[in-house]
């Protein structure tokens, strides 16, 4: 038995939620499919705010899902436009939204012999990991096909650091401030 052109295609389908880390997969998933003469799959994971069992308790989510669907897809159209500009990829492929969780999506979506997964990863303390698990590790631990876990730019990191300098500067300045207006004699 042959196996079909369908299956025989690697994909590379790469998690895109348009999180710096995310683009950062995005272009290296990108350069991979180029390499490998492969298709490129930027897929989209969304969930309802509380998740699908509180969305199906109440009512005003049926109005809702639509809504939420719009936004995951044009967070996907940004996060592209972000990467490839107007001009796209110039690979063959297929963007996705999907919804459900985002690591469990990618490994139903990379069903396929010669899929790879690609996602960014990402430093997360323990308080953001045990409320918001770790896709790059679901992926790891449930895929049947090869995951490329890509690392933040160094980029990135340089950003974060100037960030958490810049918001320490603003707060000592507004603390500042605030001492200054507290002493300051009245009507002066």
């Amino acid at each position: 038995m042959s196996e079909s052109p369908l299956s025989s295609t690697a994909r590379l389908v790469v998690g895109v939620s348009g999180s710096p880390g995310s683009l950062t997969a995005l272009v290296r998933a990108a350069d991979e499919a180029r390499s490998r003469g492969a298709e490129l799959w930027p897929v989209l994971a969304w969930e309802p705010p509380g998740g699908d069992l509180a969305a199906r308790r109440s009512p005003a989510s049926a109005v809702l899902v639509p809504e939420w669907e719009r936004m995951a897809r044009e967070t996907l159209l940004t996060a592209l436009r972000d990467v490839f500009g107007a001009t796209g990829s110039g690979l063959p492929g297929h963007a996705l939204v999907a919804r459900g969780a985002p690591g469990r999506a990618l490994v139903q979506i990379a069903d396929r012999e010669r899929d790879v997964i690609v996602v960014g990863t990402g430093r997360q303390s323990r308080l953001r990991r045990a409320f918001w698990p770790s896709v790059s590790r679901y992926c790891l631990a449930h895929a049947a096909c090869p995951v490329l876990a890509v690392p933040p730019s160094p980029l990135q990191a340089a950003l974060e650091a100037a960030h958490r300098r810049n918001m320490l500067r603003l707060r000592l300045d507004t603390g500042r401030l605030q001492r200054e207006f507290d002493t300051a004699p009245p009507g002066a």
